[in-house]
């Protein structure tokens, strides 16, 4: 994927000038679980406005002239959010791939911040963000080469929407595969969903792609999900984000 001098340079001066996007961002976080040893593995954070306000509504207000700023500011933001809160666990950080040109040149504000508010790089987990279109599959393969090189983590998110193509799985081997809701909800009831997830799992196993499983809302779809061999789970059910809070989750009322 190729992008204008004009676009290059203007997205390295907004990195190191810290332009604003015209309103403030803030970071809710969600817990991921492993199952199986009972504790929170990783956090994900989550884009919110300045009143607390859903992703949607800052969404509304991202578009070409601000979207590679904004990639760049969730990545501080997240880490320094999560430093000032005491995360100790890995961190997952949404990315948009469209608006990274150069890997190994948009991560240097994600190093800087990780260094000033000292905050373990080898726990930071990169996630392709949800909605955000694949232009060039070799562009994100570039990505997560550069990322995996430098001991960054990967995940694939959504997969079974946007992502539901094998090849895709097979070509950006990811660290993880976050299953999408769409394909969780009321799996305990669909044969056919169920079918889905088994093929899946025997292609990651056999790769070494860690399976999670997102949008858990309900004790029957942990435990279908649980007999189909995956024990890293995301949802409701477990604990909703919380604004610039890391919440805890009660195993033993499960």
């Amino acid at each position: 994927m190729d992008f204008p001098d004009s676009i290059k340079q203007q997205t390295c001066r907004d990195c190191l000038s810290g332009q604003s996007l015209g309103f403030e961002i803030r970071m809710a976080f969600q817990p991921i679980v492993d199952w199986h040893k009972q504790h929170i593995v990783s956090y994900e954070a989550l884009v919110r406005g300045p009143e607390g306000q859903g992703a949607g509504w800052v969404f509304e207000r991202i578009n070409e002239d601000n979207r590679y700023y904004f990639d760049q500011a969730c990545r501080v933001k997240a880490i320094e959010t999560a430093a000032r809160l005491g995360c100790d666990t890995f961190l997952n950080i949404n990315f948009l791939p469209n608006a990274v040109y150069n890997p190994e040149t948009c991560i240097k504000a994600t190093i800087e911040a990780a260094d000033m508010y000292k905050f373990d790089m080898t726990k930071l987990i990169f996630e392709v963000t949800e909605g955000e279109q694949i232009i060039d599959k070799n562009h994100l393969q570039r990505i997560f080469s550069s990322y995996s090189k430098r001991g960054f983590k990967t995940a694939i998110d959504d997969y079974g929407s946007g992502f539901s193509r094998m090849d895709w799985l097979t070509d950006l081997r990811p660290d993880i595969l976050k299953l999408d809701m769409q394909l969780i909800r009321d799996i305990d009831q669909c044969h056919e969903k169920q079918n889905v997830v088994r093929d899946v799992v025997k292609v990651c196993n056999l790769q070494g792609t860690q399976i999670l499983a997102e949008g858990i809302e309900s004790k029957n779809e942990l435990d279908c999900l649980l007999e189909l061999g995956i024990h890293l789970f995301q949802g409701y059910y477990l604990a909703k984000p919380a604004l610039e809070e890391l919440v805890t989750v009660p195993f033993d009322e499960f």
